[in-house]
């Protein structure tokens, strides 16, 4: 990221501004020269004679039946929205994801001609939702580097606000930008009106970390600079920073905005005597135990974890948040290790107290305690550093025994080189025997999954197991990215599969809010697409039914994804919560839990809905035996750059 402040745009407008019309037509013709010239040579043009009245109607090429003072008036050759153009490019934001508005088609027409629509490039959504959605997952592979969202201010960021908490609570950065018209004077009458606000950016404050309403292009580079370092600073976030139409129409004039420079914030790391603390803990621990969540940002967090772990010879349990351990690492193990632990490293935990407990049952307080009583908890992470009250994702209160603020992956080094110092020979001498204990554990978890695959494979609808297995045997010699989660797969790809990459697992949404699977597998697949790499997304049916324009979005892009629905006929995690409130009021749990929880009569036929939008789509498959088939032949359309779909009916879990 530059750090220099550029002028460019002060040259460009001094020179079109004072120049004679021959100089003007010159400069028109090729902008790009004109943008390079100094700021001395900008102030020898703008001393230039003013233009006669003819040689200016000239220069603004007046249509018929316009008088040179009418086209001044109307023509606009520097709107401001070009210099905001300058300003999103200087920031790297590759692509900016969109549903048209009219409250920002000053900066729409900008990106497209004077931008020449490439860094940042417009992909177009069919709903907000979705544009937040692909964002999201673009930043979740690119190791927290954002794109750009662009919005309408009110309604657009209405229909975009469970997409934003999603994002919210998965700690990932992406600038929103809202288009709106502040000055009332200047609003045209009608829609409008409805469609601008005092306060825009006040419907999703609650979940995103900083916003602001610039009153100027320099106010407007200035808040760009600091969103965007808002926004990728752990714990990072969404940004938004709504933008006047006015202030994106206007002729420039006179003003001569900068563009200031952004230098990325270090992240915070733990202080050296809490780390000293927390290692010897470690050390001096019988069974310590490392429970992971919203740590690793690339791969380097999860190389920085495997030499912790190993110095240990801890377990890890690696939540659904991000990959941060690779689940065929033999220290890679189940939550039930946690019972055991007389020391739980928590690091970026989404949720500590349900890690140590659980609430069975919420009428009678029923509650019990999974950890140890005698088992003390050490807490890294920055969810304390930002906080807000209304959402209440920051989960129920527990006081950690030593709770260290700083960016889990940053401060890992440290604590490790600490344990390694404070591990006396003996300690280290009984590493061996840990990893054999911790060997045998693993080997016996993945026999037991392998095994437990095998139940139903010839069954109809598809077993999920089979599904994936199926998925692997396809894909395991390629490189390949799961773009979508499988808790609600009983985590059958992290059971199956080889995940050793932090690119290859996406994780969870965040708010676990519908309408995220589908829109964050493509945008993951748009961020993969520069790799080269195979991105699969085993789509939920009920997910997928809040967003379907998605795929319309990936067959236009042309971004290579190849999908397959685990299409279960049905909302199955509310059925089951349905049968539960049943079995508990003792009124049977027959047929009647499927009422509104269904997705069938008439059933959904999700290939001819993709084919609809113009994405390849084969099934509904209901024959295992026809799966392996359909998949090969999607493979080989995605293999060209496009992308595929395969419905397969399948098992609920």
């Amino acid at each position: 990221m530059t750090t220099k402040n550029k002028s460019a745009g002060v040259n460009r407008r001094q020179f079109l501004s004072g120049a004679t019309a021959g100089v003007a037509a010159a400069a028109l013709t090729n902008p790009a020269a004109a943008q390079q010239g100094s700021s001395q040579a900008g102030a020898q043009l703008a001393a230039v004679t003013p233009p006669s009245a003819a040689a200016e109607a000239m220069e603004y090429d007046v249509p018929e039946g316009y008088s040179a003072e009418e086209a001044r008036e109307y023509f606009v050759r520097h709107p401001g929205s070009d210099f905001m153009v300058d300003v999103i490019k200087d920031l790297e934001l590759p692509f900016i994801t969109t549903n048209p508005g009219s409250s920002f088609r000053g900066l729409h027409e900008s990106i497209v001609n004077y931008g020449g629509n490439s860094k940042p490039e417009l992909l177009t959504c069919p709903h907000e939702e979705q544009a937040i959605a692909m964002a999201h997952g673009y930043a979740k592979v690119a190791g927290g580097k954002p794109i750009g969202v662009l919005v309408h201010g009110t309604v657009g960021l209405q229909h975009a606000s469970m997409a934003m908490y999603n994002a919210w609570c998965d700690r990932v950065p992406m600038v929103v930008l809202g288009g709106n018209h502040f000055d009332a004077t200047e609003r045209r009458s009608g829609v409008e009106w409805s469609h601008s606000a005092q306060d825009a950016a006040r419907v999703v404050r609650d979940f995103t970390k900083w916003d602001d309403a610039p009153l100027s292009l320099q106010h407007f580079s200035e808040s760009m600079a600091r969103a965007y370092k808002i926004a990728t600073t752990p714990p990072m976030g969404p940004v938004v920073v709504i933008i006047d139409g006015h202030l994106q129409e206007a002729e420039m004039g006179s003003q001569a905005p900068t563009i200031p420079g952004v230098a990325p914030t270090v992240p915070p790391r733990g202080g050296a005597a809490a780390l000293e603390e927390a290692a010897r803990w470690l050390v001096e621990a019988e069974n310590p135990v490392i429970v992971v969540d919203l740590m690793a940002h690339d791969q380097d967090g999860v190389e920085r974890l495997i030499e912790l772990a190993e110095a240990l010879q801890a377990p890890v349990v690696n939540q659904a948040g991000r990959m941060n351990f690779p689940n065929t690492h033999y220290l890679s193990q189940g939550s039930g290790v946690v019972a055991q632990a007389d020391v739980i490293l928590g690091l970026e935990l989404y949720d500590t107290w349900g890690l140590l407990n659980t609430l069975r049952d919420r009428v009678h307080r029923d509650e019990q305690r999974i950890a140890r009583p005698d088992a003390r908890v050490i807490d890294i992470g920055v969810k304390d550093l930002f906080i807000k009250s209304n959402y209440q994702s920051f989960q129920r209160y527990h006081a950690s025994d030593l709770s260290i603020a700083g960016d889990a992956q940053e401060t890992l080094p440290s604590l490790t080189e600490e344990v390694r110092q404070q591990m006396s020979r003996a300690r280290r001498a009984s590493n061996s025997e840990r990893e054999q204990r911790w060997r045998a554990a693993h080997a016996q978890t993945r026999a037991r999954d392998l095994d437990a695959a095998r139940y139903g494979w010839g069954a109809s609808p598809v077993s999920t197991a089979r599904l994936y297995m199926e998925l692997w045997q396809l894909v395991k010699d390629r490189d390949w990215a799961l773009v979508s989660n499988d808790s609600l797969q009983s985590r059958w790809a992290r059971r199956l599969w080889t995940i050793d990459r932090h690119y290859q697992h996406i994780g969870r949404a965040g708010g676990a809010g519908l309408g995220y699977g589908a829109p964050s597998a493509v945008g993951a697949a748009l961020a993969h697409r520069a790799h080269g790499r195979l991105a699969i997304n085993v789509q939920r049916d009920g997910d997928l039914m809040y967003v379907p324009g998605i795929l319309w979005t990936a067959a236009h892009h042309e971004i290579p994804l190849l999908s397959v629905t685990h299409n279960n006929r049905g909302y199955h995690q509310e059925f089951m919560h349905l049968q539960r409130m049943a079995a508990r009021r003792q009124r049977g749990i027959d047929g009647s839990s499927r009422v509104g929880n269904e997705l069938d009569h008439p059933a959904i036929d999700f290939a001819k809905v993709a084919a609809g939008m113009g994405v390849w789509s084969e099934g509904p498959i209901t024959d295992p035996n026809d799966l392996r088939p359909a998949l090969i032949r999607a493979l080989d359309v995605v293999d060209q750059g496009e992308p595929a779909l395969v419905d397969v009916i399948c098992q609920p879990r």
